[in-house]
C-alpha cells in the first residue's frame, strides 16, 4: 500500500497512513520501522532517520491531530483544541536543514526535525482559506487530500488507490444491469 504522494502534502499523507478510519481500519504504522520507511518514500523528506518507541509515538500522535483538524476543516467545524495544541507544538521544534546541489534540494535531520517540518505543513495548509480539502469520494476510503485540480473537481484521493476502484466497480455494475435486461429481453441484441 503506498501512502505517499497522494494528499498533496506531507501532513495529509502522515494522516492517510491510516485507511479506512471509519468502517476496518488498516493502520500503516505499526511499529518505527514503517515510520522509516515512509518518511523514506516521501519526496522532500530525509531518506534515512531512526524512529525509536518515544519519536514514533510522537509521530501517531501528529498523525490523529493533523487528520482531526484536516476533517474539522473539512466539515466546516472549529479546529479541536487538544489537535491545534499538539500541531503547534510540534511545528516549534528543531527545523531540519536543506542543502543545493545539482541533485535539487536535499534534507536532512532527525525525525524530530522531519516531525516538526510535516507539523509546520499542517500549519500553513490548514490556515490557507483559499485551500481546497477534501475527503475521498470512494465510500470506505477517509483520506483527507488538498486539491489542486482545474476548478477543484477532483473526487477521489488518488485514481491507482481509489479512482480506478469506483470507476471499475460503475463498469462492473452497468455491465449486471446489461446483462440482465438481455436474459429478460430474449431476441434483443447487444
Amino acid at each position: 500500500m503506498d501512502f505517499a504522494y497522494v494528499s498533496g502534502d506531507p501532513a495529509l499523507d502522515l494522516a492517510g497512513t491510516v485507511v479506512s478510519r471509519r468502517d476496518m481500519p488498516l493502520d500503516g504504522l505499526a511499529a518505527p520501522g514503517d515510520l522509516e520507511r515512509w518518511v523514506a518514500a516521501c519526496d522532500g523528506l530525509p531518506d534515512r532517520v531512526t524512529a525509536d518507541p518515544a519519536a514514533f509515538e510522537s509521530a501517531l500522535s501528529l498523525r490523529e491531530a493533523a487528520y482531526r483538524l484536516a476533517l474539522d476543516r473539512v466539515l466546516g467545524r472549529s479546529f479541536d483544541p487538544g489537535s491545534l495544541k499538539i500541531v503547534n507544538g510540534m511545528a516549534a521544534g528543531p527545523v531540519p536543514s536543506i542543502t543545493l546541489g545539482d541533485a535539487g534540494l536535499r534534507m536532512s535531520g532527525d525525525l524530530r526535525a522531519v516531525l516538526s517540518h510535516i507539523a509546520r505543513s499542517a500549519v500553513v495548509v490548514l490556515a490557507d482559506p483559499d485551500a481546497h480539502l477534501k475527503e475521498c469520494g470512494r465510500a470506505v476510503c477517509t483520506r483527507i487530500y488538498l486539491d489542486r485540480s482545474r476548478g477543484a473537481r477532483r473526487t477521489w484521493c488518488g485514481m491507482d488507490e481509489c479512482g480506478n476502484r469506483v470507476k471499475a466497480a460503475a463498469y462492473r455494475a452497468r455491465r449486471r444491469t446489461s446483462t440482465a435486461a438481455e436474459i429478460r429481453a430474449p431476441g434483443s441484441t447487444a
